[in-house]
């Protein structure tokens, strides 16, 4: 057995020195390392593994950091940060205080543009060749490597009828392996796939009409090939368009024959592939699959549901309407002010519409709710998940922003369950008919109830709801972040001195039960897994001020920063949230 190459390589200008001849066993060797430590720590898997020829051509071909590399969305990018210097901290991926899942500006200067949204690299690649131009730096390459599912987005095709009318030097790399998180759907996706198997006329290419230099498609997991056709293209200006075919999971037999499952996999054996099963009896279900099967629940009674998903059919499990039926469910691809938009056009034909979209992706589609759904009142039920702190994908994937972004919207309504059946209830009572359309945010993970499948109930719109009595002070939560109250009550010794409150609706407020409480309380806190600027607790502030009440109120949550990776508990006590901080802190307040 030779030498291990990788293990000498400790950024670029060291894989530079390599003959070409030894990069295939740099290629083995970085597939293993990844393998080994996502095996042991979890992270995102398969698209690392089928870009890593793709990455290592790159950087042996052009001259990064000087040469400007965007990776677009950043899964695949774990070979790339292994490559530029951080393969000796690589076991911190995703870890509170360790590298972040995503490339990330400020960690590294290999990483041109921060990511974790889809369909960004073309736009800032773009901006990066036109400022190299103006500057008077021809020869900067400037590269943006975006996958098929990605490429899909409103905003990638900005970026690509922008770019054909430059003269910038910019390269977009297709990385075309037919799967984004979930398969491509889409028109686009046929159309590729037309061209990867030769069935589309070489005079009829979508991209050579946009003003492209295209060329392919190549095999992106023959690394020679891939390095000639980068040196190649080196030296054209303008911009250029590389298709390359790739496979997710390349390299471990059960990430290639189950691609969704293995795009995070969790922990599982380094050899096999196969998942170290988490046993899930007892346990109460996850949030999304509440969602998932209480639609198809109420779907089954009511012809006029429709779902609605922007690519994300496994994780929002909007998957079990879709198997069940068809054509009332829809994959609309990476396309969020699509899928709001596209909610917004049923609704104004009497469908009942349940929109899903993680709390972090609906800040893509921020005009579309102002100006499609709620300046027409139109019913939309949008479901948010992911609502609140989703732990290791980090600062680019928290759901803390939506109630402050949605809450300064006419028309709307806002919801946040405290536990399962309280989600189901709002779905129900939805369904049945509303006048405004209304947001429902729900966490990440799993619920507190095993028993969660209880019949329906109609929830009265905009009631709060009294979980406990006290004689001092009152705790003010929304949300599932109440359950945690719920928890630190139970660790105190003069829990009896609380009262806690559910506001499950944030909009509109229960004033009716907030006079009651400013009255009987002096002392308020206020708990929400959102931003405190702008959310719950300034809403109760508000209402404070404009009603002249002197009662001191102490605001808990989000504090103005963006909250890195790690794991959900970690960061709650970073916002000081968790159980134990709480219970902590109402103590100090007796």
């Amino acid at each position: 057995m030779s030498d291990n190459l990788l293990q000498n390589i400790n950024n670029p200008k060291d894989l530079r020195q390599l003959d070409i001849n030894q990069l295939p066993q740099v290629a083995q060797e970085l597939r293993d390392f990844i393998i080994d430590v996502v095996s042991k720590n979890e992270g995102h898997l398969g698209a690392s593994l089928g870009v890593i020829e793709l990455t290592i051509a790159l950087h042996y071909v052009f001259n990064t950091p000087e040469d400007l590399l965007v990776w677009d969305v950043g899964h695949q990018a774990y070979g790339h940060k292994i490559l530029t210097g951080r393969r000796e901290n690589f076991h911190t991926n995703r870890k509170l205080g360790g590298i972040s899942g995503f490339p990330k500006r400020s960690e590294s200067i290999y990483d041109a543009f921060g990511v974790g949204h889809s369909s960004t690299s073309i736009s800032a690649a773009l901006g990066m060749a036109i400022a190299s131009n103006i500057k008077g730096d021809f020869n900067k390459q400037h590269i943006a490597v975006i996958g098929d599912a990605s490429i899909a987005s409103g905003m990638a095709f900005e970026g690509l009828n922008h770019a054909g009318v430059t003269d910038a030097n910019l390269l977009v790399i297709l990385n075309d392996n037919a799967i984004g998180i979930d398969p491509s759907v889409g028109a686009l996706k046929n159309y590729l796939t037309a061209v990867k198997e030769g069935k589309n006329p070489k005079n009829n290419n979508m991209i050579t009409s946009l003003n492209f230099n295209y060329s392919g498609p190549i095999h992106g997991h023959d690394i020679f090939a891939v390095i000639n056709e980068l040196k190649r293209l080196q030296n054209i200006k303008g911009p250029k368009f590389l298709h390359i075919i790739t496979t997710k999971g390349k390299g471990l037999q059960l990430a290639e024959e189950d691609q969704v499952k293995y795009h995070a996999p969790g922990k599982f054996d380094a050899d096999t592939g196969k998942i170290h099963l988490k046993s899930e009896e007892n346990l109460p279900p996850k949030f999304q699959d509440v969602f998932g099967l209480t639609l198809v629940e109420l779907a089954e009674k009511n012809e006029k549901i429709i779902g609605i998903t922007p690519a994300m059919p496994s994780g929002s499990s909007m998957k079990f309407m879709m198997e069940a039926f068809p054509k009332r469910a829809f994959d609309v691809g990476i396309a969020e002010q699509h899928a709001v938009t596209l909610s917004a056009g049923m609704a104004t034909q009497g469908m009942v519409v349940f929109c899903n979209i993680y709390s972090t992706f609906m800040q893509r589609a921020y005009d579309q709710i102002i100006h499609d759904v709620a300046l027409q009142n139109l019913p939309v039920i949008f479901c948010l998940d992911r609502s609140g702190l989703v732990g290791e994908d980090g600062a680019t994937h928290h759901g803390v922003f939506d109630i402050s972004y949605l809450n300064c919207i006419p028309n709307i309504i806002i919801y946040a369950p405290i536990n399962e059946i309280e989600l189901r209830n709002i779905m129900f009572t939805a369904q049945l008919g509303l006048k405004n359309p209304i947001a429902i945010r729900y966490p990440r993970g799993r619920g507190v109830l095993e028993n969660w499948q209880l019949p329906f109930e109609q929830v009265e719109i905009g009631k709060g709801i009294q979980l406990k009595k006290g004689a001092k002070i009152a705790i003010l939560s929304t949300g599932a972040i109440g359950n945690n109250v719920i928890n630190a009550l139970g660790k105190i010794k003069n829990s009896d001195l609380f009262s806690h409150y559910h506001f499950p609706f944030v909009k509109p407020l229960d004033d009716i039960l907030l006079h009651e409480i400013f009255i009987k309380y002096y002392t308020i806190v206020t708990i929400e897994e959102n931003s405190i600027i702008g959310g719950f607790g300034s809403v109760i502030n508000r209402f404070s001020t404009n009603n002249n009440y002197k009662t001191f109120i102490k605001n808990l949550g989000i504090p103005d920063n963006f909250i890195e990776q790690g794991s959900v508990n970690e960061l709650h006590n970073i916002c000081n949230i968790d159980v134990l901080s709480l219970a902590k802190l109402f103590d100090s307040i007796i």
